[in-house]
């Protein structure tokens, strides 16, 4: 159970980048995962290959638009100073 949540976890991240709900995934009976995306003109395109598991989530992760990462001020000014230091 734990394995395929972890892959609907990373579907459910992939449509919310989207703004959509047309993809999912198929499992194998080997334990493989691949991604579709359901069209109008194609209900089940297959994206990927069968991957294992961990492969999966990472395909799925980077596939699509992705969330732009939140920078803080913090952040920034921690980041100058690693600079700094690196200088000296």
């Amino acid at each position: 159970m734990a394995r395929s949540t972890r892959a609907t976890g990373a579907i459910e991240r992939l449509n919310t980048r989207a703004g959509t709900r047309q993809y999912s995934m198929v499992r194998t009976s080997g334990e493989l995962f691949y991604l579709v995306r359901r069209t109008s003109e194609n209900p089940a395109e297959k994206l990927s290959e069968p991957l294992p598991l961990d492969e999966f989530v990472a395909f799925v992760n980077a596939y699509g638009p992705q969330t732009p990462r939140r920078v803080s001020k913090l952040d920034i000014a921690f980041e100058k100073q690693l600079v700094k230091k690196d200088k000296e």
